[in-house]
């Protein structure tokens, strides 16, 4: 028995089991699917070898756990990857392979598959946070499909008035406890655990952390 899962969680779980992408050691749930996105919360045992099988969507990892993993591409070779807590990684579409974890313990993964081609849309403006507040917001990478931003707030540092332009999928590695100060003038204190994913629009606001501890998140910025 699954215990702990929701219908459709187990519902994935299986259907992914029989497709051979995970084992039956294996656990994934699916915090967010919309038409921009399907976002997979997958633990990886070590040692655990996939079926071969294709990724026909982009995707971003955001890897909440050091780990590392060997692939076997069909026609194209063996390749290795490692990689720290908290990295975040642009992951291609990409053919027939298997893969299995090489480290010595479980991996829990993010994986951020982006449904929809490129739209034009751009997450740049005069309130750009990146812009406005450099200290705090630092691009990863950025390409055609996204733009993916590291944010660090210490506990009490505020970030300026500042505009998320584009749908964004927050991945957050450590708990957040947050005053919010919208342009309306409205106050909200959200609050997620380290571990937690979150799916948010165009906001435009000031962000102050109240907690006792440094706030970090990944924040993929959907251009799609």
């Amino acid at each position: 028995m699954m215990l702990g899962l929701t219908q459709p969680m187990r519902t994935i779980l299986v259907s992914f089991i029989l497709a051979g992408l995970l084992s039956a050691a294996e656990r994934v749930a699916t915090p967010i699917d919309n038409d921009q996105v399907r976002v997979l919360d997958v633990t990886v045992q070590p040692h655990e070898k996939t079926r071969l099988h294709e990724h026909k969507v982009n995707r971003v990892m955001i890897y909440l756990d050091d780990g590392s993993q060997h692939f076997e591409y069909q026609g194209k070779g063996p390749s290795d990857l490692k990689w720290k807590a908290g990295q975040a990684l642009w992951s291609p579409a990409a053919g027939m392979h298997t893969a299995e974890i090489t480290s010595t313990t479980p991996v829990r993964i993010i994986e951020v598959e982006l449904k929809k081609p490129i739209s034009g849309q751009q997450p740049s403006g005069p309130l750009d946070p990146v812009k406005v507040d450099p200290k705090h917001y630092k691009v990863e990478f950025e390409n055609d499909q996204v733009r993916v931003v590291r944010v660090k707030i210490g506990p009490g540092e505020t970030a300026p008035k500042h505009e998320h332009k584009l749908n964004r999928v927050v991945v957050y590695l450590s708990d957040q406890d947050f005053r919010v100060t919208n342009a309306d003038g409205k106050v909200e204190t959200p609050h997620h655990a380290a571990g937690d994913v979150s799916f948010s629009g165009p906001a435009t606001h000031t962000e102050t952390n109240v907690g006792k501890k440094p706030f970090e998140v990944v924040v993929v910025e959907l251009k799609g």
